[in-house]
């Protein structure tokens, strides 16, 4: 069974929009005069030969050196919401290199100067909002980078003006207070696990307990730490004659029994000891778990690669031979979407499509019929709190976009299985901890699947039947996190909603069961012999920018509920009714999810725009878990570390004035965090939020029990 989890469903309402027969019967029209769209165009730049698609190509404006939005009239101009291409993340990254005084080829194995992030700086929402609709011509283009500096342990932000291409300038430079850890990169986990590999005392703990000779058979998954205890505080001061504050990854050990290279699921075999690495000092600080004895590390083949099925103990050791027959899926006209750059139109919607390296896949200026519904949505964290009380599990809980990047951890997506039918891909330009731009091929997989019926009516008096067939546009991008695999789609469908729908695929995160537990694990479920998975939620955060008919909206809590007995209002009592409650403060929209209720949420126009039948404000609705079981919010104790760091679980929805500032709900850095920033304190001003522009923040996720059925392999 695939677990799905939905932020909910928006539908428009109230809206202004033709009848069901009037719309299909434009989908017929659309559908027969749309252009067959063109393969997307490759071109080489110079620098590693690094592809990057047509899209992307930074424009030049007539004044030399100059790059600009509007400046030229190809279809492929380059929108201020643009992602940054690789010119200019070289660009931008030589510049700070210039401004510290570090040279790349004096930096080879990037010690002095590492590159967290370098991302697009959206302009300030009111500033482009305003010159979009004045119609200028000219944007220039900023780029925020984060680096840190591994012999001091500071990170910094820079703002880089890239206005004119050969002389970029450092707009703003900010040392982040001492402490602040940044995101952990690709290449910081490739270094925290070379550490581990490297590691005399780690190499000497396990052929000492479990008599493993090849350390490099021996994986080592990195994860943040959850500073949980003072314990955990006290690590990043492990060195105390040195200023220096430590940047941790603890390391969960396994052990690959099988198959020559990395094919074997090691999962399957977990190590019960516990090393910590400090990513600044370049070596392992703590080893935890050598309080216990050296238990048996569990033996059995639980594989799912080809090449290892023969080596299974107990699953199938051979490929099924009821084989399905061909299924294909066929365009002969082409797709009906068409893609200008990264504006896409369809059936009478329009979006943006952005990318960055923390919240992965961005949608701007979402329009249903040119009618503006949403500024900017993603999703923008996730929490995963694990249920296991006993050490070292007490401080297992990721952040998986403020620690990792969702961006960082997307997937090169593969025709047949990761996308299927006439599929438009958009590449993904992301920077390595040099500064160096390198392309993530097809990060973003784009195309239409038909949805079985879209409305149906049969006049039983006389048997005449009408129906149409339902299609939606899928936009999708998938992110391996460690272990898991995140799969998120963005339906838009034809009746004007939006689904937003992640599925959850990938490998448990397994460990052997606590000392504590005697061998049967009491916070979790034994998957295979020996191997233990504890129980553990998924809590996402999505950031939802209104902008139903105009920038200035209000919210409303709609809840259906019975009416008491009464003698004229509900004599026979069948009475029920919707309630609406209009939100107008942030406190007052803290809210939660009601399923006894019919609970949703309204987005209301604030601008005088109504609907021409019920005179009612046109809207929109957002309808939390739509696709499975509702789900509770983080059921953590209120006074762990995870509920404060991740308090936006504690609720289903926020709701906020919009400021440019405020963009994760757990603060602009989680790594090491203590929960002192985010939602919590941007809401604890009380601010209003009734005929604003404003953001939602909806929450919500899975508890997930795990089953003998969801190893090796989550389907």
């Amino acid at each position: 069974m695939t677990l799905e989890v939905a932020i909910g469903r928006f539908f428009a309402r109230e809206s202004r929009r033709p009848s069901v027969g009037k719309r299909t019967g434009l989908l017929i029209q659309s559908l027969a005069s749309q252009k067959r769209n063109e393969k997307t165009l490759d071109l080489y730049v110079s620098r590693r030969s690094i592809p990057v698609s047509l899209g992307s190509i930074p424009l030049v404006s007539r004044k030399k050196g100059q790059r600009w939005f509007g400046s030229t009239t190809s279809v492929t101009q380059l929108h201020p919401l643009d992602p940054l291409t690789a010119t200019e993340i070289t660009t931008a990254s030589g510049a700070v290199r210039a401004y510290v005084g570090v040279a790349a080829n004096d930096d080879v194995k990037s010690e002095k100067l590492r590159f967290v992030a370098v991302s697009l700086k959206e302009p300030p929402k009111k500033q482009l909002l305003q010159r979009l609709e004045s119609g200028a011509s000219l944007f220039p283009r900023q780029a925020e980078v984060v680096t840190l500096n591994p012999v001091t342990g500071r990170a910094t932000e820079f703002i880089v003006d890239l206005s004119n291409e050969n002389e970029p300038k450092i707009a703003d430079a900010k040392i982040l207070p001492n402490g602040t850890q940044p995101m952990f990169t690709p290449d910081d986990c490739e270094l925290a696990e070379s550490i581990v590999q490297n590691s005399p005392e780690v190499a000497a703990v396990l052929k000492e307990r479990y008599n493993i000779d090849d350390i490099t058979r021996v994986a080592c998954d990195p994860w943040s730490v959850n500073m949980a205890s003072e314990e955990d505080w006290a690590l990043t001061k492990w060195n105390k004659g040195s200023e220096v504050p430590a940047r941790l990854v603890q390391t969960f050990l396994y052990h690959r029994q099988y198959g020559q290279a990395l094919e074997d699921n090691h999962y399957a075999h977990p190590i019960d000891i516990l090393p910590v690495v400090d990513l600044n000092a370049r070596q392992v600080v703590h080893i935890g778990g050598m309080d216990r004895p050296p238990p048996k590390i569990p033996t059995e083949s639980v594989n799912y690669h080809r090449d290892l099925l023969r080596t299974n103990s107990y699953l199938e050791t051979t490929w099924r031979l009821d084989l399905l027959k061909a299924l294909d899926v066929v365009q002969p006209d082409g797709p009906s979407f068409e893609v200008t750059g990264n504006l896409v139109t369809w059936q009478k919607w329009s979006f943006r499509v952005g990318f960055n390296y923390r919240e992965g896949l961005v949608l701007h200026d979402v329009r249903y019929a040119g009618r503006p519904i949403l500024h900017r949505a993603s999703l923008v964290e996730m929490a995963v709190p694990y249920g296991d009380p006993y050490p070292p599990h007490h401080r297992k809980c990721a952040f998986d976009v403020g620690d990792y990047g969702l961006g960082y951890c997307a997937n090169s997506l593969e025709l047949g299985c990761d996308c299927l039918g006439h599929i438009h891909y958009f590449d993904a330009v992301l920077p390595d901890s040099s500064g160096t731009p390198y392309v993530k091929k097809k990060a973003i997989c784009m195309h239409e699947e038909d949805q079985g019926i879209l409305w149906k009516h049969v006049e039983y008096r006389n048997g005449h039947s009408e129906s149409r067939r339902s299609r939606e546009l899928v936009i999708s991008s998938i992110a391996t996190v460690v272990n898991y695999e995140y799969l998120f789609y963005w339906r838009f469908k034809q009746d004007g909603m939006i689904d937003f729908e992640i599925k959850l695929s990938g490998e448990l995160s397994t460990n052997l069961p606590s000392m504590e537990e005697d061998g049967l694990p009491t916070h979790g479920v034994m998957v295979s012999p020996g191997v233990n998975s504890q129980v553990h939620q998924h809590m996402f955060c999505a950031r939802l920018d209104m902008a139903v008919d105009g920038q200035k909206n209000s919210v409303s809590e709609i809840d259906v509920v019975a009416q008491p007995l009464h003698p004229k209002k509900n004599p026979y009592g069948n009475a029920f009714m919707a309630v609406e409650n209009k939100l107008e403060t942030e406190k007052a929209a803290v809210r939660t999810a009601d399923s006894n209720k019919a609970r949703v949420w309204k987005v209301s126009n604030s601008s005088g725009v109504t609907n021409r039948i019920t005179g009612k404000p046109t809207a929109y609705k957002l309808v939390p878990f739509t696709r499975g079981p509702a789900h509770p919010i983080m059921l953590v104790d209120p006074s762990s570390a995870v509920a404060k760091k991740g308090a936006f679980a504690q609720a289903h929805l926020w709701v906020t004035p919009h400021a440019d500032d405020e963009r994760y709900p757990s603060g602009e850095y989680t790594p090491q965090g203590d929960g002192s920033v985010g939602l919590p304190d941007w809401t604890a001003g009380n601010r209003n939020v009734a005929e604003e522009d404003i953001v939602l923040w909806h929450a919500f996720g899975v508890c997930h029990l795990p089953r003998v059925e969801d190893f090796p392999v989550r389907v």
